[in-house]
């Protein structure tokens, strides 16, 4: 029997990428991304726009890779493979606790913070999507599609369960409701994502926009804002 050959001793066959990583609030620690998901038409002026019915549609979601996730602030290359990038305004939570199976009444103590997230879409790709019957992920999975400010301790800021949402682009308001006008709270949202799969510490949950998405252009800056929480910006060259 042959031993392993030269230099194999076990680790790695190719250096393993970087961890994703988000600032947080405050401190020099950084939040380690493990997944993202995302709920779909959770605000009822956006499932219309999106032709949903927000009266019978329970939540649903989908995925992007963690390391889509990009800090605010960055400055980007306009994404390829797309003429109608959108901006989707979103409250993003970070899970400090996992499991599965949670109850609704004991999901916030699943939460270790929240922060202002900007759900990019390649509408169009989605659009060709949806009318072939295909899968969103190239619409909604490319490289820095997940754009999340800085994160905020719930400890510090509580529990967000109202309070404007709203997104501009440069300095015209798109977007702008109140997270109590979500169809299916964070607690919610937690409950049934946690029924189809095991939750984890890291784990981040972008839980739906306003109405009022929209484009974004080359040179333009789009910022999202919630009440009690530090912008998430992105500019794109």
């Amino acid at each position: 029997m042959t031993g392993p050959p030269d230099g194999d001793e076990g680790g790695f066959v190719v250096p393993p990428p970087p961890r994703p990583s988000l600032p947080v609030a405050g401190r020099t620690a950084r939040w380690p991304v493990r997944r993202i998901f995302c709920v779909g038409r959770n605000y009822s002026e956006h499932a219309r726009e999106m032709g949903g019915d927000p009266g019978r549609e329970p939540p649903f979601f989908f995925q992007k890779p963690a390391d889509a996730a990009v800090g605010g602030g960055a400055a980007l290359p306009f994404p390829p493979a797309t003429a109608d990038l959108h901006h989707e305004a979103e409250l993003v939570v970070a899970l400090g606790r996992g499991g599965a199976g949670i109850a609704p009444e004991a999901a916030l103590d699943h939460v270790w913070g929240y922060a202002a997230g900007n759900d990019l879409t390649r509408r169009d790709l989605q659009a060709e999507a949806k009318a072939l019957r295909r899968p969103w992920d190239m619409a909604k999975g490319f490289d820095a599609s997940a754009v999340v400010g800085p994160l905020h301790a719930a400890a510090e800021v509580g529990h967000l369960s109202q309070g404007r949402i709203a997104c501009r682009v440069d300095e015209v308001l798109r977007q702008e409701a109140d997270l109590a006008e979500m169809i299916w709270p964070v607690p919610s949202v937690l409950a049934h994502l946690s029924r189809l799969v095991r939750l984890a510490p890291g784990d981040l949950v972008f839980t739906g926009t306003p109405a009022g998405v929209g484009p974004i252009r080359p040179g333009q800056t789009c910022t999202v804002e919630i009440a009690g929480l530090l912008p998430a910006a992105v500019r794109f060259l």
